[in-house]
């Protein structure tokens, strides 16, 4: 499958509002943002942040290095068409997250259902390599996906769900698990889904031992 023309073609024939994944306000992900306690200089990264309303929120509260990444190139358009003017404020990446190379790193790495996209193991390796690569060491990494008890298809899809535990285990020890959350999602179709938000502490190791350990 091509991974980029499916997502292309869901922007492009459905009205943002009505996907599974809309959400009004993303609250639960900016209450984990904020619980962070970065400043708001801080460099964030929202993959597959497609036409999500936290771009708006983050500007609205005026964090001032915000970056949305996403494959499919007319979801960011939509988002940028609705900021208008305020979108001159955030950097845009159209990429696969899985063979995107990053040129920085970040502070905050935040993704609301896109690893659970990943349902081949060599994928999810190549998601991991990424984010180590972008996220500074010390820096919190926000990984929401269907729980245990959600869906197991999205988007005509199938996924992988996971609880805090299984997420945990499958990022690695370099990503220590140091907050979750537990959401019951209501769909524009007013179907529910269980989500559940998992937060990490980066922590690269160095001869064996994380980096905080070492120094």
């Amino acid at each position: 499958m091509d991974h980029k023309q499916h997502w292309e073609d869901v922007y492009s024939q459905k009205p943002e509002d009505s996907l599974s994944w809309f959400q009004p306000r993303p609250e639960i992900s900016l209450e984990l943002i904020h619980a962070a306690g970065l400043p708001k200089t801080a460099a964030l990264i929202d993959v597959g942040g497609g036409a999500s309303r936290l771009v708006d929120c983050l500007l609205a509260e005026g964090f001032s290095d915000v970056t949305v990444l996403d494959i499919a190139e007319h979801a960011l358009q939509k988002t940028q068409s609705r900021l208008g003017d305020l979108a001159s404020r955030a950097h845009w990446i159209v990429a696969d997250v899985t063979r995107w190379n990053p040129e920085r790193q970040y502070r905050l790495w935040h993704d609301r259902a896109v690893f659970h996209f990943l349902t081949d193991a060599t994928e999810r390796a190549a998601y991991r390599k990424n984010l180590e690569a972008a996220l500074a060491p010390g820096g919190t990494a926000i990984t929401a996906s269907f729980a245990l008890e959600g869906p197991e298809r999205c988007s005509g899809l199938p996924v992988q769900r996971y609880s805090p535990e299984t997420l945990s285990a499958e990022l690695g020890p370099k990503f220590h698990l140091t907050a979750h959350r537990q959401e019951t999602h209501h769909t524009p179709a007013d179907r529910i889904q269980q989500f559940q938000y998992s937060v990490f502490e980066y922590r690269p190791t160095k001869d064996g031992l994380s980096a905080t350990q070492d120094e």
